[in-house]
């Protein structure tokens, strides 16, 4: 266990849309963000997102999930040792399938290899613990957001919104003393984000992502396929509530007829309708949204959210904060309160029963 001093922690995180893995440091005592670090990103190849994706919705020991877990080391690997000073990691691995009424699910790669090939103790495995307990095992990150909410200064209830492959939302309301305290944090996921319009994309046009939302801005969304959309029984649960990445799978089978543009541009709307939807479930309204992830730099998207959302809308860059890198910063973050004895998660983020400090912790040689 940690003492209560403030350490380097290099965090990391390779998210649904499967892109890339983003590294980032921090210096932070798990409860406080003293200062940010280094930052780095390495995208993964061609053959690499194959692999991945293959081995989506996979349990241990399917076929094709030791091939992905390669992928997933072997990239971490190289980037995580690019860095220097850290005396923690918080490696999230690659979520191939996540079934939290069944109280599993699965991050593809190892904490102990990492461990021993960078010389560092790794803290992994975040989410199993939460999950057997009952909990939906995400999203863990809004307890950084929490610590985020201080470090910005924010004296009122503001919310934070991650577009990466799955759309979630933290509600902060920073005048608590801690995450874990009621009435501090309300998170869940939204439904799907980029995942549909990425796998649009490389299904029709061979690219990774519509790029600025620029051919989903020539089209116009589908309205029967968004009402249907909105009609399923998520939106209808109450939150803490989360998603796998093909839980919406039905919606991208519903934009097989339309052409390219009015197909992004439906997609690119459910997202923004999802986000919408679930404001409805914060305690009181928040003054200003911080937007995470890749879907920011989706201009279309957020228009759409703009248009549709009472509060102000604007990147977390707008906060000085690093949207690219806010979800690895969070595991950096949560490396350091698992090493603690601090809880990651709670009733009010994934639903979980009572507090709970997930994560394993791997040191070199054993």
């Amino acid at each position: 266990m940690l003492t209560s001093r403030a350490v380097w922690a290099l965090g990391t995180m390779s998210g649904t849309s499967l892109d890339g893995v983003d590294a980032a440091m921090i210096l932070t005592d798990g409860e406080r963000i003293l200062e940010f670090g280094d930052t780095a990103y390495r995208p993964y190849g061609e053959s690499e997102r194959a692999t991945l994706r293959a081995a989506l919705g996979l349990w241990p020991g399917d076929p094709g999930v030791e091939a992905a877990a390669e992928v997933v080391e072997t990239a971490h690997a190289e980037l995580l040792s690019r860095f220097s000073g850290a005396e923690i990691i918080g490696f999230h691995g690659q979520t191939l399938a996540h079934d939290p009424a069944n109280r599993r699910t699965h991050q593809a790669g190892s904490g102990p290899i990492l461990a021993e090939v960078l010389g560092v103790p790794v803290v992994w495995d975040f989410r199993s613990a939460d999950v057997a307990l009952g909990g939906q095992g995400a999203p863990l990150v809004p307890y950084y957001h929490f610590a985020l909410a201080r470090h910005i200064g924010a004296t009122l209830p503001v919310a934070f919104l991650n577009l990466g492959g799955v759309g979630n939302l933290t509600w902060v309301d920073p005048r608590q003393s801690g995450p874990e305290q009621p009435g501090a944090v309300m998170a869940f996921d939204t439904g799907p984000a980029n995942a549909p319009v990425n796998d649009l994309m490389l299904l029709r046009l061979g690219k990774t992502q519509d790029e600025g939302g620029a051919l989903a801005a020539t089209g116009t969304p589908d309205e029967v396929i968004l009402d249907a959309f909105l009609r399923h029984p998520y939106f209808h649960r109450m939150p803490p509530k989360s998603l796998d990445r093909n839980d919406f799978a039905s919606l991208f089978q519903a934009v097989g007829a339309l052409n390219d543009a009015d197909a992004a541009a439906t997609l690119t709307a459910a997202a923004a309708r999802a986000v919408s939807r679930g404001t409805e479930h914060f305690p009181t309204p928040v003054s200003r949204v911080l937007v995470t992830g890749g879907g920011r730099h989706n201009a279309t998207l957020m228009e759409m959210l703009d248009r549709l959302m009472a509060a102000e809308v604007v990147p977390v860059e707008a906060a000085g904060l690093d949207g690219d890198m806010l979800e690895a910063q969070a595991f950096a973050f949560l490396a350091v309160r698992v090493a603690r004895g601090l809880p990651t998660s709670g009733p009010s983020t994934t639903g979980v029963a009572g507090l709970v400090g997930g994560g394993q912790i791997s040191r070199p040689g054993g």
